[in-house]
């Protein structure tokens, strides 16, 4: 595969990339911007977190991935199994207390839909690991989706340590992080949950949400759950935690100083 040429830039050195970072497609289901929990990080990503969100760009200068990362206070606990939501809430709750982190997360890694299959997503990986390393972690932890699970009822204890005949994980976005050097640690088995009404629902997917029970829904890692007499479905997602070195000194969830 060739490797894209591109110049990655911190959103805190070059304000002028804010508004094609947010112009740039992705390839999201349209469900999955609706997690409420999401929306407390990206609303303060350019006030609270520039220095935490790589951005690349082409030979043209195209805006062509974005890399988010969030810095959080693990305290030497276990990896939390409410992976994605956690690091958010926590890491915002640690900056707006004046504390001081000690874990860097991935909260995103998008490439514009045209450039996938590319190679760019483990250059992204690799630039986001950088600068964790830059901003002085040692390890960079990742709730990571991983997007090539198709069956949704199977576990995801089970999908995530599933390997190929050469070792390497059958999922493909799990695979970039292990050749990039990550370790598969658990899973986090609530990691994002997105509640809506029915007619939320309806409106997301297209689909009917006419029966009460599991739905599933393209997208999605696991059955979304309709409950049609209380007018509500609920979608709670599991991720699973890959660790990855940064190089630095310390351990999993000590800061080699800022």
């Amino acid at each position: 595969m060739q490797r894209v040429s591109l110049t990655f830039s911190v959103l805190a050195d070059r304000p002028d990339l804010v508004e094609p970072m947010w112009d740039m497609p992705t390839s999201w289901p349209e469900f999955m911007r609706h997690d409420p929990i999401g929306g407390l990080f990206y609303s303060q990503v350019e006030t609270r977190f520039a220095d935490c969100v790589v951005v690349a760009q082409d030979e043209a200068g195209e805006v062509v991935g974005v890399a988010y990362s969030v810095p959080f206070s693990l305290g030497g606990d276990d990896l939390p199994l409410n992976g994605w939501g956690f690091v958010i809430r926590n890491g915002l709750l640690t900056n707006l207390n004046g504390g001081t982190p000690d874990t860097m997360s991935a909260v995103e890694i998008a490439v514009r839909p045209d450039r996938q299959g590319t190679g760019l997503s483990g250059q992204m990986l690799a630039a986001m690991r950088d600068n964790a390393a830059r901003l002085g972690f040692a390890t960079l932890v990742a709730p990571v989706r991983p997007n090539g699970k198709k069956d949704v009822d199977e576990p995801m204890a089970t999908y995530a340590f599933r390997t190929r005949e050469d070792g390497l994980p059958v999922d493909p976005w799990l695979r970039v992080h292990v050749r990039a050097g990550g370790r598969i640690e658990q899973v986090a088995p609530r990691s994002m949950v997105v509640p809506g009404t029915v007619e939320e629902w309806r409106e997301w997917t297209g689909l009917p949400f006419d029966r009460t029970g599991p739905v599933l829904v393209p997208g999605a890692l696991a059955p979304v759950q309709c409950d049609l007499d209380h007018g509500v479905a609920t979608y709670v997602e599991p991720n699973v935690w890959v660790v990855h070195r940064t190089g630095l000194g310390g351990g999993p969830s000590q800061q080699a100083g800022i």
